[in-house]
């Protein structure tokens, strides 16, 4: 309901893989990708706690015997969704399951994981919730960067939920993305895949960080 993306990320057809965000309605498609390409899951990797990407977490996980990652500072939104998604949102997710997985284990920022081949690189970036984090990874055509509700094609997450902070997003787009090729391809929480490049060239919530002295930039 949130169309909230799901990824598959594994280094070839047959192989172990990690799923990225099984929100609502994630269980019957990812199972169908899954045989598809013959995959097993070893891990579910979470860009941050909001309901809206965690709501299958528990079903993957049982389902297929396998741990949760999660930044700490996010764990509490696991526990209490209605607190976390604030008034708003509140009548919505009151009925909804707690999703909590028996194993959940936390992220640390900078600590590379290497799941099943899969190797990814969380960079904390808050703003959107306290914990959420970014991964870099390095796709068949070159670097990537699973985004999560820091950054969209043309937009980027909001702050208006409790554990939200523009001051804080902002820092995040400085620090984590504007330092990236441009051909470092996103893969977003929400909505189409897109550039570094392209945002950099046309992202209005980045045109005032383009233009401030910047860290050098990087490949993955």
């Amino acid at each position: 309901m949130f169309g909230t993306n799901c990824y598959v990320l594994a280094t070839a057809p047959g192989a172990e893989c990690v799923v990225i965000d099984p929100g609502m309605d994630a269980v019957d498609p990812l199972r169908d990708v899954l045989s598809e390409h013959d995959l097993k899951p070893v891990a579910v990797v979470l860009t941050h706690g909001h309901l809206d990407h965690t709501f299958s977490v528990v079903p993957v996980c049982s389902g297929y015997d396998i741990a949760a990652y999660l930044h700490p500072d996010d764990a509490p939104m696991l526990a209490d969704p209605v607190t976390w998604h604030g008034p708003a949102l509140a009548a919505i997710v009151a009925g909804m399951p707690i999703p909590e997985p028996d194993d959940l284990r936390f992220l640390t920022g900078g600590v590379e994981l290497d799941l099943a081949g899969v190797r990814l690189m969380p960079r904390h970036a808050p703003g959107h919730t306290l914990g959420s984090t970014v991964f870099e990874v390095t796709l068949e055509n070159g670097p990537g960067l699973l985004s999560g509700d820091l950054l969209f094609a043309g937009s980027i997450g909001r702050v208006d939920l409790p554990g939200g902070s523009m001051s804080q997003m902002t820092a995040s787009l400085a620090r984590v993305v504007l330092p990236l090729d441009d051909a470092t391809v996103v893969l977003p929480g929400h909505g189409p895949v897109t550039t570094i490049g392209r945002e950099r060239a046309g992202n209005p919530y980045l045109q005032d960080l383009v233009d401030e002295p910047a860290a050098p930039r990087r490949s993955l």
